[in-house]
């Protein structure tokens, strides 16, 4: 299959006179658009089994939406790279090399997902690829408390019917890196009411529960027996209707799978499928990271109207966020996520549409 069509346009303009840019990458019937704001996925349009065009992800028609301050007083992160650390950083602190360091505390008594100003609300400059868009930015040393300069890069391609975000990062300071992506996905198209409908197959034998703050407790748990367990396909909603004391505490599902080893060194690992009987359509994703958090949109209430100008009501989107655990820094028996001068952080996440039988 040939290369994509790449265009560009303005997206808007920031309060001191910055533009912004969006980039739609279009390859046969799947289109793409990426705004350089928190290199974001603004909209994603695949078919149905019909061949009707649809709205599949979640978020909004213009920048100033995006930059409203309602949005960002309970910020949903539609479609954001997120970083420097996503997930939850337990009381927002974490030490490295003997150095304690604390992250702004903005979800309750925790960190998410970067601190008050990740890098879902910075600017981002791209640059062309033959096959899509690099998005790079630079997070200075300190900035949202973590050490070092942290040079990020995000490169997203179309290939085969399948959008992949490739991220790569280095830094002149030992520092911590966790990313992801945080699009919101409804096949049956976004601004239907609920998502709960859809069916999902998730590659976990087990999962990491919480405590009442949603921060891993740093032990393993099976998923059988328990409604997290997605090893065959079957409908969301069925799960969530369930009695557990986990599900009671984040308000539905909002964890970390941990994902099965690739089948062959090297590989991406299958992370998960997500249907929509009524349409068709399919989402596979696999991934190099070694988790999955799988969000319900718990906390969507209809304050939002993105595309279609309808609210996006509670359970209207879900999100698969293929990333390391959350609070590891403060996990030795967890992955990783050091990165130190001379190393290179590098992840892939493929995000391949399709359609059932």
């Amino acid at each position: 299959m040939s290369n994509p069509a790449v265009r560009v346009r303005l997206f808007g303009t920031l309060e001191r006179g910055e533009q912004v840019q969006l980039w739609t990458l279009e390859q046969g019937t799947l289109s793409v658009s990426i705004s350089e704001w928190g290199a974001t996925i603004q909209s994603v349009r695949v078919p149905d089994r019909a061949g009707r065009i649809g709205e599949v992800a979640l978020g909004f028609p213009r920048l100033e939406q995006y930059l409203d301050r309602k949005h960002l007083a309970s910020n949903p992160y539609f479609g954001s790279t997120i970083g420097r650390y996503a997930n939850r950083l337990a009381w927002g602190q974490f030490e490295l090399d003997g150095a304690r360091y604390q992250i702004p505390r903005n979800d309750r008594r925790n960190s998410l997902h970067g601190g008050e100003r990740g890098f879902d609300q910075r600017p981002w400059k791209s640059t062309p690829l033959p096959d899509g868009v690099k998005m790079t930015r630079t997070a200075t040393d300190g900035e949202e408390g973590f050490p070092g300069a942290l040079e990020v890069a995000v490169d997203f391609r179309l290939a085969d019917g399948a959008l992949q975000i490739e991220y790569s990062t280095r830094t002149d300071q030992k520092t911590v890196v966790n990313l992801t992506n945080h699009t919101y996905w409804n096949l049956a198209g976004e601004g239907e009411d609920s998502a709960t409908s859809h069916v999902l197959r998730v590659d976990a034998d087990s999962y990491l529960p919480v405590d009442e703050m949603l921060i891993p407790i740093g032990t393993l748990e099976p998923v059988a027996g328990s409604p997290f367990d997605f090893r065959q396909p079957s409908r969301i909603a069925g799960h969530l209707r369930r009695a557990h004391r986990q599900l009671e505490w984040a308000g539905g599902i909002d964890h970390t799978f941990v994902l099965r080893p690739p089948s062959e060194p090297g590989m991406l690992r299958t992370a998960m499928t997500l249907s929509d009987p009524a349409s068709g359509r399919m989402l596979t994703i696999t991934t190099s990271e070694p988790g999955l958090q799988v969000y319900t949109g718990n906390f969507l209430d209809g304050t939002f109207r993105g595309h279609s100008g309808r609210p996006y009501k509670y359970r209207s989107g879900l999100a698969f966020e293929p990333q390391h655990f959350p609070d590891s820094p403060n996990r030795p028996a967890f992955p990783t996520t050091e990165l130190a001068p001379g190393k290179r952080f590098h992840s892939i996440t493929r995000y391949r549409f399709g359609l059932t039988r």
